[in-house]
């Protein structure tokens, strides 16, 4: 499949790239506050790192995950179909990208294949952060290209008196969505309780008229993906304590989803997951531990693919179990710090058809510690983890022993370390350096793979002698806000000595009496990836008429180190600018998304044409204290045909982004 573009498109494509760059330079960010990663919960300042809550992600809400960060400096989406997208952050995806779930792991098998969904449910978050860059210090080598946490309140945190709540039904999209959302939470007398449930259905994804392309064949022109539609519904209980001292709750969730696979037209996936998670916070005024916190959770997941007559074609389950312990101390010689432990163990397994992943079992023990001084406008920070993790298969004595072979297992010592710097400056300014090094761990089937990947249209082939996967980074922040506007850009470089890359080997592989599919094999190459980032927001006109422009820019260049081919489903070049006006009790704004022409692709890839995507959105209120309110929003207005040069090849030309659509919603507080 190829795209067409022609040398006019890519000239106005970086017209439009350079203009919304000269904007984005003008204009400035939209403030910023995480507690992921930054166990001090102060502004990030010129840190790589944003959020959503409120308005702005009400605004963003999609079926999945990576949908709804797709556009955020730096963060693309996997985008297998309108069901199955994970965030990509700087170019990088699968094991590379931490996703958690309030702060702990959120088990489930979308880091294996681009067709298995991410297990959350987006209506019912209250916060989405997103770290870009390695976080390996605190999340581990898994978080290499960044950390994804999504933040409810299903284990209270605060105190709760009488009964609050609320609810939210969206209509419409171009997947004709129905969903509905209510959140509960209560309590008296240090007690707190939470419930929630959401409902969503959709259809087959509405699409500009277009020709879908599947094994280098036209198929007839359509405006709908295929099997595309879904219907999911997912629920939560929790209950604790929470004092003037912290908090100690229990919660107990479940997602369940079912969906249709685009690449296999009779295929649908029913996912079921079931996470206990138990959460605590106290913090101390005296001694030399200031503060504790702590988490556990115990997560069963399990997807069926099941065939077009309602046969199980294959099983993927997981069990996974975390234990997480932090303390914050008090200051020792004007260093302030964390220092903390943390244990995982997976249980994974794949039976039936389709399964190229023999069962695995994967254990991991990790000691970290963040330590900071500020000495006047200077704060220097560094920190060090440890972690020793044993992967093992189970072979295939009980499925197929001739391609899994015998039982096997590897151990690894990943070790990370990073050093920052920063200086705050006269204006409202800061500059902040950092330098690290992160190492990650080969995962179960970058290491024992062996089979056909239908999401891929590939035989995969792991490494079982894979080593270390070993990176440097350094990156360059610089930041300024004022009273009603700011700006943010980071400049960044990422080397891999030891990339564990899916190379083509050259070769087909005939599996029975399939037709023959290319080979690939994970092999560990030097790779490069630099890029920029930047994003900013301006008051262009005060009250009792707003006017705000917002805009943003990012690149990222990525490369293997000995031929210089570029990594794959790298993001092209991307530049938004939006405008929001109107008083507090509604708001109006034009958001405009501009994606380069992305010619710097493999061999096994295609050129991605460049797409100009405007969205008009709207909301407001009904009462003055803005409890119950409404909103809309008109997606891709001039129904341009657009497609996502992050989406893997075999899905890419069958599933185009979202056509002309116009959505609807309600939300109730109280």
């Amino acid at each position: 499949m190829r795209l067409k573009s022609t040398a006019k498109d890519g000239w106005r494509a970086q017209a439009c790239v350079w203009a919304l760059a000269l904007c984005g330079a003008a204009a400035l960010a939209q403030e910023t506050v995480l507690i992921t990663g930054n166990p001090w919960r102060r502004d990030v300042g010129a840190e790589a790192a944003s959020s959503l809550s409120g308005d702005a992600l009400a605004r963003r809400l999609a079926g999945t995950l990576g949908d709804t960060l797709d556009g955020l400096p730096g963060v693309s989406a996997s985008g297998f179909g309108p069901n199955s997208s994970r965030p990509v952050i700087r170019g990088l995806d699968g094991d590379r990208v931490r996703v958690l779930d309030n702060g702990g792991a959120s088990v489930d098998a979308s880091n294996l294949s681009f067709d298995h969904a991410v297990a959350l449910e987006p209506l019912v978050v209250e916060r989405l952060e997103v770290l870009r860059g390695p976080a390996a210090l605190l999340y581990g080598g898994n978080a290499t290209g960044g950390v994804v946490n999504a933040i409810d309140n299903r284990i209270p945190r605060l105190p709760a008196l009488g009964l609050s709540g609320r609810a939210q039904t969206r209509l419409g999209g171009a997947s004709y969505e129905r969903a509905a959302a209510l959140v509960l939470d209560g309590g008296a007398a240090g007690l707190a309780w939470h419930v929630d449930a959401v409902d969503r259905r959709s259809a087959d994804q509405r699409v500009p008229r277009f020709t879908p392309m599947e094994d280098g064949q036209a198929l007839p022109a359509a405006d709908r993906v295929r099997n595309s539609a879904s219907r999911s519904h997912a629920g939560a209980v929790g209950a604790g304590w929470v004092g003037d001292a912290g908090y100690l709750g229990l919660a107990v969730d479940t997602v369940r989803n079912r969906y249709g696979v685009t690449v296999e037209p009779d295929v649908t996936i029913r996912l079921a997951r079931d996470r206990v998670a138990l959460g605590g916070e106290f913090n101390l005024e005296h001694g030399f531990v200031r503060q504790l916190q702590g988490q556990a959770s115990s997560t069963r997941y399990q997807h069926q693919e099941l065939e077009g007559s309602g046969a199980v074609g294959t099983t993927f389950a997981s069990r996974g179990h975390e234990l997480r312990l932090q303390m914050r101390h008090q200051a020792l010689a004007g260093w302030q710090g964390v220092w903390g432990v943390q244990a995982e163990q997976l249980r994974f397994s794949a039976l039936g058809e389709e399964a190229f992943v023999p069962g695995t079992r994967t254990t991991s023990q990790a000691l970290f510690a963040l330590e900071e001084q500020s000495w006047g406008a200077w704060t220097l920070s560094g920190g060090a983890r440890w972690e020793q993790v044993q992967v093992s298969s189970d072979g295939g004595a009980q499925t197929d022993p001739q391609r899994f072979g015998p039982a096997s297992h590897r151990r690894f010592q990943p070790i990370s370390l990073s050093l920052s710097a920063s200086l705050a400056l006269p204006a409202g300014w800061q500059l902040q350096a950092t330098l690290g090094r992160t190492q990650r761990a080969p995962a179960y089937y970058e290491l024992y793979a062996n089979g056909v990947h239908l999401a891929t249209a590939a035989y995969e082939r792991g490494d079982p002698q894979a080593a270390v996967e070993r990176s440097r980074h350094a990156e360059l922040g610089l930041a300024w806000k004022g009273a009603s506007s700011s700006f943010k850009a980071n400049l960044f470089e990422t080397r891999f000595a030891n990339f564990i890359a899916l190379e083509a080997t050259g070769r087909d592989i005939t599996v029975g009496a399939a037709s023959p599919v290319p080979e690939y094999q994970f092999a560990g190459v030097r790779a490069r990836l630099r890029g920029l980032e930047s994003e900013g927001r301006m008051q262009l006109l005060d009250a009792p008429w707003p006017l705000q422009l917002t805009a943003g820019l990012d690149l990222v260049h990525g490369e293997q180190g000995n031929t210089h081919e570029p990594l794959p489903r790298l993001p092209p070049t991307r530049a938004r600018l939006g405008l929001e006006w109107g008083p507090a009790a509604w708001r109006a704004g034009l958001d405009v998304r501009h994606a380069a022409r992305q010619s710097r692709v493999g061999r096994a890839d295609s050129v991605t044409a460049p797409s100009t995507l405007t969205d008009l959105w709207a909301r407001g209120s009904f009462d003055a204290a803005g409890r119950l309110g409404w909103f809309a929003k008109l997606g891709n207005v001039s129904n341009q045909l657009a497609y996502n040069a992050v989406a893997v090849a075999t899905v890419r030309g069958l599933s185009p982004l979202p056509g002309r659509s116009l959505s609807l919603g309600l939300n109730a507080r109280w």
